[in-house]
């Protein structure tokens, strides 16, 4: 409710010209603030802060995330630096990213290798799957890709400095996972999105 709130109060602020909709959109938007704040725990002006950033109509932000799997059917996992939890390796596709480009990217950011993304193997909602609503103020969705090496390197985590660790980990042994990152049941889903390049792309 409080990311629908924010959203209606950006697009009027973006459409609306009379000022008497100028001052309830804004007012719109801090109580909007106030209620994220109640499940975050951030200050609402803070919150309010990070509102007042975005510009235009509304609309989801963009992660990518890839899959590599091994012969064993392993998953390659980076560890987050920002909560020490473990996820595929990924993050925001910047504006003029193609969105397999920006998911190979983030890859060999976060776990030094250089891959290609061979299938999109599935387009999530956040809120739904990774409890976003309770994360941060945004509305996200999820795209994520079954990746192959391009070269026989070694993985190396840390250097864009956002991951401290890097792995490869049996689903039936997984470390503490980033849930809003990655879930084990989106990881079963890649698994099998892997197994069957053939297979249709799961989405919501």
């Amino acid at each position: 409710m409080a990311i629908e709130l924010a959203a209606m109060a950006q697009n009027g602020l973006n459409y609306g010209t009379d000022h008497y909709d100028i001052d309830r959109y804004t007012r719109m938007r801090t109580l909007s603030a106030e209620l994220m704040s109640m499940i975050t725990d951030a200050e609402p002006v803070d919150v309010e802060a990070q509102l007042a950033l975005e510009r235009g109509h509304a609309t989801p932000k963009v992660d990518v995330r890839g899959a590599l799997f091994d012969d064993e059917d392993r998953v390659l996992l980076v560890r987050e630096a920002r909560d020490g939890r473990w996820t595929l390796p990924g993050g925001w596709a910047d504006a003029l990213d193609l969105p397999s480009v920006a998911a190979e990217r983030e890859f060999a950011e976060e776990a030094g290798l250089a891959v290609r993304a061979t299938k999109l193997a599935a387009v999530y909602d956040g809120t739904a799957h990774n409890g976003h609503s309770a994360a941060g103020p945004w509305h996200i969705y999820k795209l994520f890709f079954v990746m192959e090496r391009t070269n026989d390197a070694a993985p190396v985590a840390g250097l864009d400095g956002e991951t401290s660790d890097v792995g490869f980990f049996a689903l039936d042994a997984l470390p503490e996972l980033s849930t809003t990152r990655t879930t084990s049941g989106q990881l079963q889903r890649m698994l099998a999105q892997a197994r069957d390049q053939a297979e249709p792309a799961d989405f919501d």
